[in-house]
């Protein structure tokens, strides 16, 4: 008996769930979907809004007229009761005209509604485009939000700017550093790991070497441990700890790993979402409409960039801007469009002289023995980028100009 009755709740329980999860996922459905109308931004949202502050302002006119025409009329009516009629006659007769003279100006705004569609609609649409427009309904995305997420990194740029701090290190070099960068560059490739990685393990690198006055020996501790902290700031499935033990050759103790980690992290006080060129640079290159052939050559002159030193104090948003002009003027792709221009910051102008810096690192700063980010683009899957011959000088300044 015990197992019937055990056997009928069962029964009738197990199509109870599978009812409820396909109404769970019903309500998830329609909360997406209602929560893309009531987005303000959104194009379904907005005339709700409108026909709703349209209702309760034409309720109001509709009050207010009648209440004036029925006052008018009460006039006259009071009037004709009077003893003097023929004078009040002639008064209404006035107000008669006065009021038709009145009249025609109510019905006269629908005429100049009309002037503002046509003129400054058309003038201003095509120089700078909506690019989070194609976006709005993807939640992934937060189109709505993206241009109050760019604004907001270019503000915290300013807190993470980068003085010349090699001057107090006496045991670490400029040499030193790019030869740091260029082994993170290979455990960034090894591990495929995300480009973010790599950029926001240098700025780890560089904001330490700031406070902190390091050795030599210390320095590819201070990498691994960097690269380890962003790992598990970008990375879904970031390396353990041990991985970064061995591809330090087993030069360092776990003890010492964590050590150093806890150093980092106390000595940036916690915060390490420090702008990176590459964000700018996919949102710019979004913003240029540019092709990935164009944007991995970008990406090619800005991760060269990260081996030397005469580019730590640059801001990230203008680096990755004038890393993607140079793609342009390359690629013989035009220049600076409005757009790029509203959405950046910076104009042509403003980014000419590192422009012109940034050629000449590709032309002749070459060193045999960083061949990583060389070796790294220099493969199929990155369209072989660099391999490209960089500008004659003389033809850069006239592309620049023109």
């Amino acid at each position: 008996m015990p197992v019937p009755r055990n056997a009928k709740p069962l029964g009738s329980k197990q199509p109870r769930p599978g009812k409820a999860g396909a109404v769970e996922n019903g309500r998830t459905e329609k909360e997406e979907s209602s929560q893309a109308k009531r987005s303000p931004s959104s194009p379904q949202g907005a005339p709700k809004k409108r026909s709703a502050f349209g209702d309760i302002t034409n309720a109001r006119k509709g009050q207010a007229g009648p209440g004036k025409k029925e006052a008018v009329k009460a006039g006259p009516r009071k009037a004709q009761k009077g003893p003097a009629a023929p004078g009040v006659l002639k008064n209404n007769e006035i107000n008669l005209k006065k009021s038709a003279r009145k009249t025609p100006p109510t019905e006269a705004p629908a005429e100049p509604r009309a002037v503002p569609k046509k003129e400054p609609v058309p003038a201003q649409a095509p120089a700078v485009e909506d690019v989070d427009r194609e976006q709005l309904g993807d939640p992934y995305a937060s189109a709505e939000y993206a241009q109050e997420i760019f604004s907001y990194m270019k503000e915290r740029e300013e807190k993470f700017l980068l003085p010349n701090y090699m001057e107090k290190q006496h045991d670490i070099s400029r040499d030193m550093r790019a030869i740091l960068v260029d082994w993170m560059v290979e455990v960034q490739e090894n591990f495929e790991l995300n480009h973010e990685t790599l950029y926001l393990a240098v700025k780890l690198v560089d904001h330490y070497l700031v406070e902190v006055v390091s050795m030599r020996d210390k320095l590819q501790l201070i990498g691994s441990t960097a690269i380890l902290i962003a790992s598990k700031f970008e990375e879904r499935c970031p390396p353990c700890v041990d991985d970064f033990l061995y591809i330090c050759d087993d030069a360092y103790k776990r003890e010492e790993l964590i050590a150093m980690e806890m150093s980092i992290l106390r000595t940036l006080k916690f915060d390490i979402n420090i702008p990176i060129p590459y964000r700018f640079l996919r949102r710019f290159a979004k913003c240029a409409r540019a092709s990935m052939e164009t944007l991995t050559l970008a990406r090619f002159i800005c991760e060269m960039t990260l081996l030397e030193y005469d580019y730590v104090q640059e801001s990230a948003s203008k680096l990755a801007a004038g890393c993607l002009l140079l793609a342009l003027k390359m690629k013989s792709l035009g220049g600076w469009s409005p757009t790029l221009e509203c959405h950046s910051g910076y104009s042509t102008r403003d980014l000419q002289p590192l422009v012109k810096r940034l050629n000449f690192l590709l032309t002749y700063q070459h060193d045999d023995k960083l061949k990583a980010v060389r070796t790294k683009y220099s493969h199929r899957v990155f369209f072989e980028v660099a391999k490209s011959a960089p500008m004659d000088m003389l033809r850069l300044e006239a592309a620049l100009r023109s």
